[in-house]
């Protein structure tokens, strides 16, 4: 690809908010990219979604919310409905990359994380969704043990730079408004990780045999 041209990148997540606290810094560092941000949850919700476009247009990506359920009980969604949002939400073009959830999400546990990131997955093995390659969020918390923490043997492994860093927990605490005592503010990544494919089938063999650590 002629280095000229800007990548063109989708960002997929469940809730506003994942797309800073899980890639904020390669946004954050990389404002010439053409970015795209589908969020699945929230659109209705008067405090955050506004914040979300807000956040947005700090990390320079345009984008669009969906609002699957997200009550506290998280009952699971059927497959289906998840796909079909993302279908809708995402423009119908291809991407140099595209960017989401873990199957397992980024820690124990949010079903919500892991449905988004087994229906992106199904969707570019069926072909419905383009893109030359995707990456997962590659954090991990122990299981509960201490909070999430990029994996630092993940395929993409960036440090960011203090400036980054410090824009990035900007996002959280000021546009986002989370207190910083907050999950959101205290896990802030100083780095980034993600698991790395360019072959849709090999994706689908990592959700399909449940092996959700690979190198």
């Amino acid at each position: 690809m002629n280095n000229k041209i800007p990548k063109s990148v989708a960002i997929i997540v469940a809730h506003p908010d994942d797309e800073t606290l899980w890639a904020g810094g390669i946004a954050l560092s990389h404002p010439s990219w053409r970015w795209f941000t589908v969020c699945l949850c929230r659109g209705s919700d008067k405090d955050r979604a506004p914040r979300f476009y807000k956040a947005l247009n700090i990390l320079k990506s345009e984008g669009i919310m969906g609002d699957l359920d997200d009550g506290p009980e998280q009952t699971p969604l059927d497959e289906k409905e998840v796909e079909g949002a993302i279908m809708q939400l995402l423009p119908p073009t291809h991407f140099d990359l595209i960017i989401t959830h873990n199957p397992s999400g980024e820690y124990t546990r949010n079903i919500r994380h892991e449905e988004v990131s087994k229906a992106v997955i199904k969707l570019w093995h069926a072909g419905k969704i383009s893109t030359n390659e995707l990456w997962t969020f590659a954090y991990e918390d122990g299981n509960k043990e201490y909070l999430p923490k990029p994996v630092e043997k993940a395929p993409v492994y960036r440090i960011l730079t203090k400036r980054i860093w410090l824009r990035k927990y900007s996002l959280l605490t000021e546009t986002y408004g989370f207190k910083k005592d907050s999950f959101e503010a205290e896990t802030t990544p100083k780095a980034e990780a993600f698991w790395q494919f360019t072959d849709p089938y090999q994706a689908f063999r990592w959700i399909k045999k449940g092996i959700l650590n690979v190198v």
